[in-house]
């Protein structure tokens, strides 16, 4: 009876140690290789010292991003910092009309390097990446992108 019990338990133990190891896939971070299709760099407005390299492209998937370098600097003061696509160096916000000429992809709450997971491929018609701060109604910098 011992020895029953002991194989039970030593088969139970093997069992358990021979189970397969999830792995969880991030899905806002690209997949595979990161191809740049677009980059630009950041102008400072209004003293914040923005500054750093921004990259439009996909993985390997096809997954559409906009990713911030580990260079990437901005002040947060305000704790977070809008990000946009925009059809020029300024944000043209016109909220009665759908705001035609930004798209909002996201906020920036810490510098260094950082993805923006995309729909879709940007538009053509948006040309700049523009850093919005939406309490101070500010425009934090600029990036033209080509």
């Amino acid at each position: 009876m011992k020895k029953l019990a002991l194989a039970f338990v030593l088969g139970a133990f093997l069992m358990a140690c021979g189970e397969d190891e999830t792995i969880t896939i991030d899905s806002s971070m690209p997949q595979g290789e990161f191809t740049v299709s677009e980059s630009g760099s950041f102008m400072a407005q209004n003293d914040t010292g923005s500054k750093g390299m921004v990259q439009v492209g996909s993985d390997s998937e096809g997954t559409n991003f906009i990713k911030f370098g580990s260079d990437f600097e901005t002040v947060l003061a305000t704790g977070t910092v809008a990000v946009f696509l925009s059809t020029s160096n300024e944000a043209m916000f016109d909220p009665g009309n759908g705001n035609p000429d930004v798209a909002l992809i996201g906020n920036v709450s810490s510098n260094g390097e950082q993805y923006f997971k995309l729909d879709a491929a940007p538009a053509a018609k948006y040309t700049h990446v523009i850093l919005w701060c939406a309490s101070a109604g500010i425009p934090f910098g600029y990036a033209e992108i080509q």
